[in-house]
């Protein structure tokens, strides 16, 4: 069974710009993933990012929807992961606010 994660990152940008903005900070994330020998797929729809990572056997999906005021971010993550919740959670909020920073 998965473990969701869910993390509302705030933001005091446009939908547009805070999209822009994740776009920007996906590609450096995916670069060091591919570093790693993770896989990475993802798919926009409108506002939302769907996505997948593969590592070591594991896939973690989630889903990024951006809000007026936030970014909504849901990871599901294997059973074998949950454990790592909060560490995840953190991580999220501390790179999702660094990503969403005017400037």
């Amino acid at each position: 069974m998965r473990k969701p994660v869910v993390v509302d990152v705030p933001h005091q940008l446009t939908r547009q710009d805070a999209r822009t903005k994740i776009e920007d900070g996906l590609g450096q994330v995916r670069g060091q993933l591919a570093g790693l020998g993770a896989q990475v797929e993802d798919r926009w729809t409108g506002d939302r990012l769907d996505f997948t990572v593969r590592l070591l056997g594991q896939a973690v999906t989630g889903r990024m929807e951006v809000l007026d005021q936030s970014v909504r971010v849901e990871v599901d993550l294997p059973w074998i992961l949950a454990r790592l919740a909060g560490k995840v959670t953190d991580r999220i909020q501390k790179q999702g606010s660094l990503m969403l920073t005017k400037g």
